[in-house]
């Protein structure tokens, strides 16, 4: 009687909602790595507990022994916004999943949108600095929709330098949306090179004196001097010096493009300086964009040390053979999803290259996921299972269980708590300053948001390839997203919709 009395005392008089038993609990922040009972009540962890120690009464008690247990993964770079691409998402240990660094506009209007509609797992947007643009130098409307940013990047004049008088209306815009709740401001300034460094600078500055961090794919992709990604990437760290914002650098793997090891140097040394900048990479040598991408056209494929051949337009399964065909083929569909092979992962060096933007340190795995499409183009948001027909790059279903295969059991290059730090607390850090509710993911701690991957790590795998892209990976037994199973033994959960929206400390409210 009296040790009911002390566990009642300890964990509350009402019994739990559920207690994940027996399994190996990773909490990155704690160090936590062993045997332990996870009790969860009303959407949050309320225990952890060590056997023999008995954990709490619980209306549902699941054996998960054998397993691992780990926060769930939070995925800093994902398009994949839509039921589709986030139960795809799920169904790879994803949890939180959040379009930075292109983001979204209107945001008030998408946040709504989402949550009317229900989502499987947490979302949020950065303010869409490219969409912006086109608002204000193209007259594109400002609820254009979801894919109006591929739909529209031909258009010629967001692409351009802004007098004074239009960076100041820009600079008034996007402070609007961070003041909505904005997570930052998503700078696609890659896909518009010739677009101001001082405007660049200015949204920096913006994101300092807002408290929220910029995320940039960078205005270079190239070895090949002037204008090479060393370049591109020493823009965002003179940004963050000059401002003290905190500067996020997306794809750091494929934006490099074989300068990764100079890049390190320069962004090792800035960061033991005191300067704010952070990076992210995922486990691929191809990447995803739209076929009206600037960096796309013959010449700029030449200084990737890329062909026509090297883009894959998915819509027509076709590699455009000549660079007239090229052309052609952005002239009539700029908006068409393409991936674009930047590096040969069957040659040993390349592979070497893309290793090391994965080992760079305390580099956060974020998947740069795509939505998915059907063989006629067409966006595919609400459809489960994915059509037979649908296409996308293989990172959309399985960045992270091909991380946890590839780099910790088959390479052994990165211990299990490390990479799982690098998907879950490394990303809820990087956005602990913006977003209060970063401060309760990432972590398996009572009190904290039960947001929980749980999985098999010796058989935890990828099975999306670039022939069959879309296909969930496996090993992944439950996911959880606010107590709420999402994924439950292996197959997702259709009808749980509990994911919130993450937004900023300007909003009235958080998830």
């Amino acid at each position: 009687m009296a040790k009911a009395e002390a566990e009642r005392g300890r964990h509350g008089d009402t019994p739990c909602d559920l207690v994940l038993s027996g399994a190996r609990v990773i909490d990155p922040e704690t160090g936590i790595d062993g045997v332990r009972d996870v009790a969860v009540r009303d959407g949050m962890i309320v225990a952890v507990t060590e056997p023999p120690e008995p954990a709490p009464a619980a209306a549902t008690v699941i054996d998960v022994s054998g397993l691992v247990l780990a926060p769930g993964f939070i995925d800093l770079h994902s398009h994949a916004q839509s039921r589709t691409g986030l139960r795809l998402q799920s169904l790879d240990g994803v949890t939180t999943s959040l379009d930075l660094e292109a983001g979204t506009l209107p945001f008030t209007e998408t946040v709504r949108r989402a949550t009317e509609q229900g989502r499987p797992i947490n979302f949020g947007y950065a303010a869409h600095w490219a969409l912006a643009r086109m608002h204000l130098f193209d007259g594109l409307p400002l609820d254009a929709g979801p894919f109006a940013w591929g739909d529209n990047s031909h258009l010629p004049m967001w692409r351009r330098p802004a007098d004074r008088a239009g960076v100041d209306r820009l600079v008034a815009l996007l402070e609007g949306e961070l003041a909505a709740g904005a997570l930052g401001v998503g700078m696609l300034v890659g896909y518009a090179p010739d677009s101001g460094r001082a405007e660049y600078f200015e949204v920096a500055a913006l994101a300092a004196r807002m408290g929220v961090p910029t995320f940039t794919h960078t205005r270079y992709i190239s070895k090949e001097e002037p204008h090479t990604s060393f370049e591109g990437a020493a823009e965002v760290v003179a940004a963050a010096a000059g401002t003290g914002a905190h500067m996020h650098m997306c794809h750091m793997n494929s934006t490099s493009n074989f300068m990764v090891d100079e890049i390190a140097r320069m962004v090792e040394g800035a960061q033991r300086m005191g300067v704010r900048v952070t990076t992210e990479a995922y486990p691929y040598g191809s990447g995803s964009t739209v076929l009206g991408a600037s960096f796309l056209t013959p010449e700029g494929l030449a200084r990737l040390g890329a062909g026509p051949s090297s883009v894959h337009l998915l819509s027509r399964d076709e590699r455009p053979a000549t660079a007239e065909r090229l052309l052609e083929l952005r002239e009539e569909d700029p908006g068409a999803l393409v991936i674009l092979d930047w590096l040969d992962e069957n040659d040993p060096e390349q592979l070497e290259v893309l290793k090391r933007s994965l080992l760079f340190p305390d580099a956060a795995i974020a998947s740069d996921s795509m939505w998915v499409t059907t063989s006629d183009g067409r966006p595919v948001t609400d459809e489960w299972p994915v059509p037979p027909d649908g296409t996308t790059h293989p990172r959309s279903a399985g960045c992270f269980a091909k991380t946890l295969r590839w780099l910790v059991r088959e390479l052994r290059v990165l211990t299990l708590p490390e990479t799982i730090r690098r998907c879950t607390l490394l990303p809820a850090q990087i956005l602990a300053e913006a977003a209060p509710a970063m401060a309760r993911k990432g972590r398996v701690q009572p009190g904290c948001d039960a947001d929980l991957t749980i999985f098999d790590p010796d058989t935890v795998t990828d099975r999306a390839t670039f022939t069959d892209p879309a296909v969930p990976s496996a090993g992944f037994h439950h996911v959880i997203v606010d107590g709420t199973f999402v994924v439950r033994d292996g197959k997702p959960v259709l009808d749980a919709l509990p994911g919130r929206p993450i937004l900023s400390h300007h909003a009235t409210q958080g998830a």
